[in-house]
C-alpha cells in the first residue's frame, strides 16, 4: 500500500501558530514595560475598545445619552497589550491560513495544466489515428477497386 507524502507545510504551520502564543505574550510583557508603547501603541485602542463595547452595552440595555468615562492607564495598558497580543494571534493564523490556500490553490492549478496537457495529447494522438484510419481506409478501397477491374479467368 502506497502512502501519501507527509504534510510537512501544515506541520510547519501549525509550529508556527503554535509559537505565536508565547511570542504574543513576550510582546506584550514589552508593551507594558515601553512607556512609548503603553502610551502610543497599547492605550489608543484599548480606549477604543472600551468605548465602543460601553457604548454598545448601554445601547443595549436602553442608555442612549450615557458618558463614557475613559480607562485608567494601567487598566487601558493591560488591555492594549491583551489587544495588541491576540491581534498578533490572529494575523498569524490568518497568514498561515492564506499561505495554505495559496499552496492548494497552486496545487490545484498545476494538477488542471497536467490534465489540460494529458488531454491535447489524446487530442493530437486520436487526430493522427484517424488520418492513419482514413489513409488505410482509402488504400484498402483502391486495392478492392484494382481486384474488382482484374479480368477473372476462365477455369477449364
Amino acid at each position: 500500500m502506497v502512502v501519501g507524502a507527509f504534510p510537512l507545510a501544515k506541520l510547519l504551520y501549525l509550529g508556527v501558530r503554535q509559537m505565536s502564543k508565547p511570542v504574543a505574550n513576550r510582546i506584550k510583557a514589552g508593551a507594558q514595560r515601553s512607556e512609548f508603547f503603553k502610551t502610543y501603541i497599547c492605550l489608543p485602542p484599548a480606549q477604543i475598545y472600551h468605548w465602543v463595547e460601553m457604548r454598545t452595552k448601554m445601547r443595549i440595555m436602553g442608555f442612549r445619552g450615557a458618558v463614557i468615562k475613559p480607562l485608567n492607564v494601567d487598566v487601558a495598558a493591560e488591555l492594549g497589550a491583551e489587544l495588541l497580543g491576540e491581534t498578533i494571534v490572529f494575523l498569524i493564523g490568518g497568514g498561515c491560513m492564506v499561505l495554505e490556500y495559496s499552496r492548494q490553490a497552486s496545487n490545484s492549478r498545476q494538477k488542471e495544466e497536467e490534465l489540460t496537457a494529458t488531454i491535447t495529447s489524446l487530442q493530437t494522438e486520436l487526430a493522427e489515428l484517424t488520418l492513419t484510419t482514413e489513409t488505410l481506409d482509402a488504400q484498402l478501397r483502391e486495392i478492392n477497386r484494382h481486384i474488382l477491374s482484374l479480368p477473372v479467368p476462365n477455369k477449364k
